[in-house]
């Protein structure tokens, strides 16, 4: 009930607080009605209404809604999700001035714009050409061909016009440098967003955007839920990245939902990647987008070459052959870079018994552990627990414990040995955990001087290293037989991608590819025919299959430290759901999850497919309810996943 001494409307978007047993918390109105199905009487009254007007306005309250209902996710939880700490927690939101508002300095020299070749030209006139209402592109550009001059080019002409501007990249790590970009480019207030700042930043961004005084927001997946005052335009950098999906809790696809808000803002949106995901590039096929195209690499730069090293029967040292290790040695007498690409962190997979085939294994996830050498420890990578290394063997008390395959850490000890005047960086998770590594790294590595890359996915996101010369793929064979329908498209991204970090420069690049399958259909693809045609392809046999993106899915996850329980509770979700069923929908399962065991929690999932997203989420709007009343769902943690990206 409202408060009785009400000195102002209330609205959808108010934070209020209310009494809640012998507590008071924080509240958002959602919903306002004259009636309530309570007797007055049971009603509490308002403590207070803390803002003047909404928090949140009618556009992001429809985004809210709209999220709550499409991923079955409570809508208090999805605006937990999206607000700042210090709003929830009900802090006067400071209003400012302009005066204090613009942290740039105006009279900086600002580095003036790139000049576009016809090909960015045509994908810059067509994006304007369109106008200020909504309309989705897909542009669908080799790596190296300078979409990030034409997103720049974009964001100018929108501020110039008053309008914000929000820009998504995949990772934490590339916000940086991007940021570092802009400001270069732009005197405009450039914010960040993202789950690697203080509350008070995240709070100063966050209301820096709502009250407009910032013109362009860079940030990760989070930062769709900016509130903007001037809304102009969307972009999403490496749109096909699985980073824009959140895989716990609240789990939305930032892309997905930024198209949504894009529609509701009236804006347009741009999605951009060498290497598109096959449901934007549906989307495009089908019309629904515009697909642009960037074909040559800018300034000259010309694609890479691509060569296999056939392994099979061929000595190994530590992972390198001879053809490979010699290749190296010509580009770094050359005064050029390599990066050595191997998607591993650690010294190596496993520690093992030479005597009695013991091996280390973390028993909370049933999987082996990591051996860690530099910061010497065993580390579970699933659920990140650690253990010292260990002596000898517990089983027969042998001393001849082995590690057995490679890792990052293990790869730059071979080089640093290999080739000792030469320095070596590495980039993984490990390395570049604290403030400011990364960019410490990169700006070594953007010296010029000869040196040697070694890292994981990392390294092949958006990263610009004109210097690089050679990429080399220590293990190509990992990504070519996933159990995951969507494994060869991943494999197929992630491959280009780090291929396209070589010959940015004057030189001309060379990747050269290790593995014991050459003659692979999906290798020979992405090599001879490029991403290009590979991806068509992919998209005809999902077609055939009735596969995503020709059918849609939700995944229902369910653990428990007993294995019977989550078995039992999908089972009974699977009862209810058949009675339901029609023709153009099917439940599969409930099975082990392919990760079975994590964090001592037993994992077990059941699949829901259908050729009709609209009959798939009627059919979940009448039963999550159905679900929720079953006895077993308090015995287990389980969740609802729509649209799955990883089945793990």
């Amino acid at each position: 009930m409202p408060p009785e001494n009400l000195t102002c409307q209330l609205v959808e978007g108010l934070r209020v607080k209310v009494p809640f047993g012998k507590r008071e918390l924080i509240g958002l109105i959602v919903n306002t009605s004259a009636e309530s199905e309570f007797a007055l009487d049971d009603l509490k009254r308002i403590i207070e209404v803390i803002d003047q007007e909404p928090v949140i306005d009618a556009s992001m309250m429809k985004l809210f809604k709209w999220a709550a209902t499409y991923y079955h996710y409570p809508l208090g939880q999805v605006i937990h999700n999206a607000l700042p700490t210090r709003v929830r927690q009900g802090k006067t939101l400071t209003i400012k001035t302009n005066s204090d508002s613009n942290s740039q300095e105006n009279a900086k020299e600002l580095t003036p714009q790139l000049h576009l070749n016809d090909e960015q030209e045509q994908v810059k006139a067509s994006i304007l050409q369109q106008g200020n209402g909504f309309h989705c592109f897909l542009l669908e550009g080799v790596t190296g061909s300078g979409k990030t001059e034409v997103y720049m080019q974009l964001i100018a002409e929108k501020v110039q016009a008053g309008l914000q501007v929000i820009m998504l990249v995949p990772e934490i790590s590339l916000t940086p440098q991007t940021i570092q970009h802009l400001q270069g480019r732009f005197a405009d207030k450039i914010v960040a967003i993202h789950s690697g700042l203080t509350d008070k930043q995240r709070f100063m961004a966050w209301t820096d955007a709502r009250l407009g005084d910032a013109d362009i927001i860079i940030g990760t997946r989070s930062a769709i839920f900016t509130p903007l005052r001037r809304p102009g335009l969307i972009i999403i950098d490496e749109e096909h990245d699985g980073s824009y999906k959140q895989q716990e809790g609240f789990r939305y696809s930032a892309r997905d939902l930024a198209i949504y808000r894009a529609q509701l803002f009236d804006i347009p949106i741009v999605l951009g990647s060498a290497t598109p995901s096959l449901e934007s590039l549906h989307n495009a096929l089908r019309k629904r987008y515009s697909l642009m195209s960037l074909e040559q690499r800018a300034a000259k730069a010309k694609q890479p070459t691509f060569a296999c090293i056939d392994l099979k029967g061929k000595a190994l040292s530590e992972g390198f052959s001879e053809q490979l290790l010699a290749a190296i040695k010509s580009h770094l007498q050359q005064n050029k870079q390599v990066l050595i690409f191997l998607n591993r962190r650690g010294y190596a997979p496993l520690l093992q018994c030479h005597d009695c085939g013991w091996t280390a294994s973390c028993p909370r996830c049933e999987t082996s552990y990591t051996l860690h050498r530099n910061s010497p420890e065993l580390r579970c990578h699933r659920c990140e627990s650690q253990r010292k290394i260990i002596p000898a063997c517990p089983s027969c008390q042998s001393k001849a414990l082995l590690p057995i395959g490679l890792g990052t850490e293990r790869t730059e000890k071979k080089l640093e040995e290999t080739f000792p005047d030469v320095p070596v960086f590495r980039i993984d998770r490990d390395t570049t955990r604290n403030r400011g590594k990364l960019e410490n790294i990169i700006s070594e590595i953007n010296k010029g001087q000869a040196a040697i890359l070694v890292g994981t996915q990392m390294l092949a996101k958006g990263h610009h290293f004109p210097e690089v010369t050679l990429v080399a793929v220590l293990d190509a064979d990992a990504g070519l037989f996933s159990s995951d329908f969507r494994g060869q498209e991943f494999m197929g991204q992630l491959l280009i991608q780090v291929a396209g970090r070589s010959g940015r420069g004057e030189n001309a690049g060379e990747v050269l590819i290790q593995t014991h399958n050459s003659t692979h259909p999906t290798l020979r693809s992405l090599i001879n025919d490029g991403y290009k045609k590979f991806s068509r392809t992919l998209l005809e046999q999902r077609d055939i299959t009735n596969l995503p993106p020709f059918s849609y899915q939700v995944l229902i996850r369910a653990e428990a430290s007993n294995a019977s329980l989550p078995m039992s509770f999908l089972q009974d979700v699977k009862n209810l759901t058949k009675k339901m069923l029609t023709n153009t929908t099917f439940a599969l399962g409930p099975l082990p999850a392919p990760m079975e065991k994590r964090a001592g929690r037993f994992r077990f999932q059941l699949l829901l497919q259908s050729s009709s997203r609209a009959e798939l989420h009627t059919l979940l709007n009448h039963l999550v309810p159905a679900y929720e009343a079953l006895p077993q769902s308090r015995k287990v943690r389980w969740s609802i996943d729509v649209d799955p990206l990883d089945f793990s």
